[in-house]
């Protein structure tokens, strides 16, 4: 695994999340096999022209049972591989300590929203979404649980600590894609789709739209910053008192 790992450096983005490893371990597995398979198939196609002309109907029906057999079984274990590591960031559940952040899609924007001290998310309607008045995800004024809620532009999240991630959109599909998380998963409206992980190392990181959009699609982009906890805690208390005099 370390060489695997070793050798997909030079060609994936750099690996910062926990479960990275482990992908890249399962993509490059996939690589060689894939081209393992290559090289055989043209060396069977090879030797099936210098067999031109003799009786290939004499071949025993072993050998053509045999590639059909291995084929289905290593399609099967690199697809419940493949799944498996799927399910994990996706369907299985995340840590009740998980941090949430909810993330909000819209032509051609990302929106980041925080759960204040109760640790619960306001209520939002579309009729109120109004981004140019300071409301873009349209959060209920009348539901006490959005008053403390932290609306962000740029993804913050603290080193070290598993985030579960509450994916919506306001119009249209989008792709919530940061290559060097290993992380791509659809928002889509009318549902609320749930990805989880742990950002491993500091830094700054693009967000993508993997999803063409519309127009604007070239230009929907955020940032996602991994700090120290300590210094992850100090913003969002900034993000918050300002809110609070808002």
């Amino acid at each position: 695994m370390q060489n695997l790992a070793m050798a997909a450096q030079w060609w994936l983005p750099q690996d910062a999340a926990l479960h990275g490893p482990a992908l890249d371990h399962q993509l490059l597995l996939n690589l060689w096999i894939a081209l393992a398979l290559l090289v055989l198939a043209h060396v069977l196609l090879f030797a099936g022209l210098l067999l031109r002309g003799k009786k290939l109907r004499e071949i025993p029906l072993v050998w053509k049972i045999v590639p059909l057999v291995v084929l289905t079984v290593l399609f099967t274990w690199l697809t419940v591989k493949s799944e498996g590591l799927w399910a994990d960031a996706r369907i299985a559940g995340a840590d009740p300590s998980a941090m949430q952040v909810e993330v909000t899609g819209v032509q051609f924007a990302w929106y980041f929203r925080y759960p204040g001290t109760d640790a619960a998310f306001g209520e939002t309607r579309a009729a109120l979404v109004d981004a140019g008045g300071g409301n873009p995800l349209g959060i209920d004024p009348a539901d006490a649980h959005g008053a403390d809620d932290v609306v962000s532009s740029e993804l913050v999240l603290p080193a070290g600590r598993e985030v579960d991630l509450r994916l919506r959109s306001l119009d249209v599909m989008h792709g919530f894609f940061v290559p060097e998380m290993r992380l791509k998963q659809n928002a889509v409206p009318g549902s609320v789709l749930h990805v989880h992980f742990t950002p491993a190392k500091p830094g700054t990181y693009a967000i993508l739209c993997s999803q063409l959009c519309g127009l604007g699609h070239y230009r929907m982009q955020a940032t996602m910053r991994v700090l120290p906890q300590s210094e992850f805690d100090a913003w969002l208390a900034e993000k918050a008192r300002a809110h609070e005099t808002r």
